[in-house]
């Protein structure tokens, strides 16, 4: 294993973290503006309709695998200005 990935491990660790955090926060603001509701359904939850729990479902993933994106792909681009070398 070269050292840009070694170097980039607790970076992605780290960042795995913010981004959750990052993802979850946007998540509950894009949950308010759509339903106008504090929380976002869950999947058990028995009072709410199919259509409101799948789409919730939806739109999380999207806001994660966006964010997540997003900040792993930041975080290789500050190991390559460090290391002068891709992590990837």
């Amino acid at each position: 294993m070269n050292a840009p990935k070694i170097a980039y491990r607790p970076v992605g660790l780290a960042l795995g973290a913010v981004s959750g955090g990052i993802a979850g926060a946007a998540f509950k603001r894009a949950w308010k503006v759509i339903e106008g509701e504090g929380d976002a359904p869950d999947a058990t939850d028995e009072d709410r309709p199919w259509k409101q729990i799948l789409l919730a479902a939806a739109i999380q993933g999207v806001i994660f695998a966006v964010v997540k994106a997003s900040v792993d792909r930041s975080g290789a681009v500050a190991i390559r200005r460090l290391t002068g070398t891709w992590p990837g």
